[in-house]
C-alpha cells in the first residue's frame, strides 16, 4: 500500500505544518471553508446527539415492543452494518468522490431512524437500527475523505478538533433531553425528531462538497469498479462480528460453535481489510490504525462499566452515575484542541504517548472507588483526565492517517481506521463482559441493577485492570507512528 511520509517531495505542505507554520488565514471558518465547516460539523453534532440520546430511550422502546430478550441486538445490529458501510464508503469515495457516500449515508441514517421510530415490533426496531448503522458507517468515512480533499494539511487538525468539540454539548444534554422527550412525548420522538433537523446542515455542506471534493482524485482516469474482494471481506467482518456478539450473550458450551465460526470468518476478513503489518504493529500507517483500535477499545470497554459500578457498588442513582462522566466531553474536546495547535505538530508522537498514559491511569484508578474510604468523585476526576488523553490520541490518529495516505487511498485507509475502532470496541467489550460474568458480575446487570448493592467488586476489577494494561500497550504503539523512512 502506497503511503506518504515527510521525506516525499509531494508533501511540502505537510512539511510546513511540521515546522510550525500557522494555519491559513481565516482558518476553518475563513470564507473558502466556512459553509463546508459549519455544515459538516453540524452533521457530526446531530449524529452525536442521537448517539448519546438513544441509550436513554432504548430501554423504554424495548419494553413497549416486548423486546427485552432482544435488547442487545438493537445495539449489535447498528455495529455490524456500520462495519460494512465503512468499507463500502471507502470504495465509493476513492472511486467516485465522497459526495455520493455522504448523501447516501445520511439518507440511510434518516431512514433507519424513521423505521425505528415507527416500529410496531422489536424486529422492525432492530431492522431500523441496522439501516441506521449502514448510514452511520458511510457518513463517518465519507467525512474523513472530505477533510482530506477539501482542507489543506494545516487546517485538518483544527477541523478534526471541531468534530470532537461537537460531541461536548450532546454528551451533557443528550440524555437529559431524551429522558424528557421520552417521558412527556414518548420514546418514538427521540428517533423521529432527528431526520428533519439534518436538512439545514445538508443544505450548507453538499454544495460546498460538490465544489471542493466531488469526483475521483484524477478526473481524467477511468472510473474503476468496486473491488469485489473487499466488499466480500466487509460482509465477512460484519458476519463474524455478529456471530461473536451472539455467542457472547450467554456463557454456555453451545455458544462455542458460533464463536468459532465467527472467528473463522472474522480473522481473514480483518487481515484483508487492515493495512499489511497492522497485526505486528509495523511502523507508520499500520501502527496508527492499530493504535486507534487499542485506544478506543480499552477506553470504551472500561467506560461502559463505570455507571454500573457506581450504581451497584456505591449506591448512586443512574442519573448521578451518568453525570460523573459528563466532564469528559469538555476535556476530550480540550485534548483535541491541544493536538490541533501548530506548535504541537513536531511533538505529535510524544503527545500520543502522553495521552495513552493518561488513559491507562484513568482506567486503573476507576476500581479504587470500590473502597468505601475513597471519595466517589475520584472517578469523575480520573475520567476527565482519561478523556483529555483520548482527545489527544483520537484526533492525532486521524491526522496521521490522512498524512500517511495517498489521495486515492484516503477512503480505504479511513475505513480501515474506523474498522479498527469499531471492531476493537466490540471485541474488548465482549472480553470484558465475559470476565465480568465469569466472576458473578452478571448478577448486577439485570433488570434490577439499580436496586443491587455491593454484589461482586472483584468482577469490576477484572474488567478495569486488563483494559488499563491494553491502554499501556497503546503508549508503546505511540512510539511507532512515524513511517520507517522518517525515523532514520
Amino acid at each position: 500500500m502506497t503511503t506518504l511520509d515527510p521525506s516525499d517531495t509531494d508533501v511540502a505542505q505537510a512539511l510546513s505544518v511540521e515546522t510550525g507554520s500557522p494555519e491559513p488565514q481565516g482558518g476553518v471558518l475563513g470564507k473558502p471553508h466556512r459553509a463546508l465547516s459549519i455544515g459538516i460539523v453540524s452533521v457530526v453534532f446531530l449524529i452525536a446527539f442521537e448517539a448519546t440520546a438513544v441509550g436513554t430511550a432504548m430501554p423504554v422502546a424495548a419494553r413497549e415492543l416486548d423486546g427485552i430478550p432482544l435488547y442487545a441486538f438493537a445495539f449489535s445490529a447498528y455495529f455490524t452494518t456500520s462495519l460494512f458501510g465503512m468499507v463500502l464508503a471507502g470504495q465509493w469515495a476513492d472511486r467516485r468522490g465522497p459526495l455520493g457516500a455522504l448523501a447516501g449515508g445520511i439518507g440511510a441514517f434518516a431512514a433507519g431512524l424513521l423505521l425505528a421510530g415507527t416500529a410496531g415490533a422489536m424486529w422492525q426496531f432492530i431492522l431500523g437500527r441496522a439501516v441506521q448503522g449502514l448510514g452511520g458507517g458511510l457518513v463517518i468515512v465519507a467525512l474523513y475523505v472530505v477533510v482530506s480533499r477539501a482542507y489543506p494539511e494545516a487546517l485538518r487538525p483544527s477541523i478534526l478538533a471541531a468534530f470532537a468539540a461537537s460531541w461536548v454539548i450532546p454528551s451533557v444534554i443528550g440524555p437529559l433531553i431524551a429522558g424528557t422527550v421520552t417521558e412527556h412525548a414518548g420514546w418514538r420522538w427521540v428517533f423521529l425528531g432527528i431526520p428533519a433537523l439534518v436538512a439545514v446542515p445538508l443544505a450548507l455542506a453538499l454544495p460546498a462538497i460538490r465544489r471542493t471534493a466531488s469526483g475521483p482524485v484524477d478526473p481524467d482516469a477511468p472510473v474503476e469498479a468496486f473491488d469485489r474482494r473487499r466488499v466480500r471481506l466487509a460482509l465477512g467482518i460484519s458476519l463474524g462480528a455478529a456471530l461473536l456478539q451472539y455467542a457472547g450473550q450467554e456463557l454456555r458450551w453451545l455458544s462455542l460453535l458460533p464463536a468459532v465460526l465467527g472467528a473463522a470468518v472474522l480473522v481473514p476478513a480483518v487481515l484483508g481489510l487492515l493495512p499489511r503489518g497492522t497485526y505486528r504493529a509495523a511502523r507508520g500507517l499500520p501502527s496508527v490504525v492499530l493504535l486507534r483500535g487499542v485506544a478506543a477499545g480499552s477506553f470504551i470497554a472500561a467506560e461502559s462499566f463505570v455507571p454500573l459500578m457506581l450504581v451497584t457498588e456505591r449506591g448512586l442513582s443512574p442519573t448521578l452515575a451518568g453525570l460523573s462522566l459528563a466532564a469528559g466531553g469538555a476535556t476530550w474536546a480540550l485534548g483535541s484542541y491541544v493536538q490541533s495547535r501548530p506548535a504541537m505538530e513536531a511533538h505529535r508522537e510524544k503527545l500520543v504517548v502522553t495521552g495513552m498514559v493518561l488513559v491507562a491511569a484513568a482506567i486503573a484508578t476507576a476500581p479504587s472507588v470500590l473502597i468505601d474510604a475513597v471519595p466517589v468523585w475520584t472517578i469523575a476526576v480520573a475520567w476527565a483526565f482519561g478523556c483529555l488523553g483520548m482527545g489527544m490520541v483520537i484526533a492525532s490518529t486521524s491526522v496521521l492517517l490522512l498524512r500517511l495516505s495517498a489521495p486515492e487511498e484516503a477512503g480505504s485507509n479511513s475505513a480501515a481506521l474506523q474498522i479498527s475502532d469499531g471492531l476493537s470496541n466490540a471485541l474488548l467489550l465482549a472480553a470484558g463482559g465475559a470476565a465480568f460474568a465469569a466472576l458473578g458480575g452478571g448478577l448486577t446487570g439485570g433488570a434490577h441493577a439499580a436496586e443491587a448493592t455491593g454484589s461482586h467488586p472483584a468482577a469490576f476489577t477484572a474488567v478495569f485492570l486488563p483494559m488499563a494494561v491494553v491502554a499501556l500497550a497503546g503508549a508503546w504503539l505511540g512510539t511507532r507512528l512515524r513511517s520507517p523512512r522518517s525515523v532514520h
